[in-house]
């Protein structure tokens, strides 16, 4: 095995300690449970819990030499002594779907597979999660109509909570939703986007997390019209090579003008799987609506196999 197939390995496989712990032994016995959750999911084990408390690791650099550019880039945000045990964790222990969903433009209707497995916690601003689970009228406190939401809206599990509060403590913002996307493989992706939904409000600022293998983040500007007989100005696209640990804040006038990607790759780290974080604020259930269908939908549940090394349907087990 050539050295830099070693290392790969190494980086994958979660740091063994004097007992030589394998991943099923990161989970605790406390959970977050919630009767939309498809199982239990254990709260972060101390050892990660206790040092992510000191990320950010390092300052975030400010890109904003380009038209309505305005990115805050962490390299890394969480401490490198948790970030493999927290791929690991997380790739473990929650839940997925991978969705599958029609879209019609004019009178052809297409189905479309998402490239990714997908999972989403959080609901709009419309309501708030009691302690008990339950959903409350953010305005009144009192219980929400039956019939808001078509979708049943979750509350973030603590494994993801406790990083949504270090993340609004550092950024200045605040959050109530949380999309987790894994790419399994080099042929994972998503396509050129801005996300710039009316439901986000104006100028929203997203907080993206990577852990696992290193991809490349690309952006680019829309199409710029000229103005006053002027031909348009031109932006300069960006490549910026997302590692395990990172954080990229996108914010101010970034989503309304900007397209970003995580776009296929081939060899390397890419086929050893990564994990996308983002953090992300809606304001009316429209959001929490159009969150739950594209990134929950009505397809199956899977979960990690640790002996397999890939995501698997997850059976329910029999009572």
């Amino acid at each position: 095995m050539s050295k830099r197939a070693q290392t790969l390995d190494s980086f994958f496989s979660p740091p063994p300690t004097k007992k030589q712990r394998s991943v099923a032994t990161l989970s605790t016995q406390a959970t977050s449970k919630h009767h939309t959750y498809a199982f239990p999911v254990p709260h972060l084990p101390a050892e990660i819990y206790d040092t992510l408390g000191f990320a950010p690791a390092t300052e975030g650099k400010a890109i904003n030499d380009q038209p309505d550019l305005d990115l805050l880039y962490f390299q890394p945000y969480v401490p490198k002594d948790v970030e493999k045990d927290l791929f690991c964790f997380l790739r473990q222990e929650l839940f997925f779907y991978r969705v599958q969903y029609k879209i019609k433009r004019g009178p052809v209707e297409t189905q479309i597979n998402t490239p990714r497995y997908t999972t989403v916690f959080g609901v709009d601003d419309s309501s708030r999660f009691a302690e008990d689970g339950s959903l409350l009228d953010s305005k009144t406190g009192k219980p929400i109509p039956k019939d808001r939401y078509k979708c049943q809206p979750r509350p973030i599990p603590q494994c993801l909570d406790f990083l949504r509060q270090i993340t609004e403590g550092s950024t200045g913002e605040t959050y109530n939703f949380c999309l987790v996307n894994y790419y399994a493989s080099g042929n994972d992706s998503i396509s050129y986007h801005s996300d710039d939904e009316r439901f986000l409000g104006k100028d929203p600022a997203i907080a993206s997390f990577s852990l696992g293998a290193k991809r490349d983040f690309l952006m680019k500007h829309k199409p710029m019209p000229p103005s006053d007989n002027e031909p348009a100005p031109e932006a300069k696209r960006l490549k910026l090579p997302l590692a395990s640990g990172d954080m990229i804040l996108m914010r101010g006038r970034t989503q309304s003008n900007w397209l970003h990607s995580i776009p296929k790759r081939k060899g390397g780290e890419s086929d050893r799987g990564r994990i996308n974080i983002t953090f992300r604020k809606a304001m009316v259930k429209g959001g929490t609506e159009n969150y739950y269908q594209y990134n929950v939908g009505v397809g199956g549940v899977y979960q990690w196999d640790e002996k397999k090394k890939e995501m698997l349907p997850w059976v329910k087990p029999e009572i």
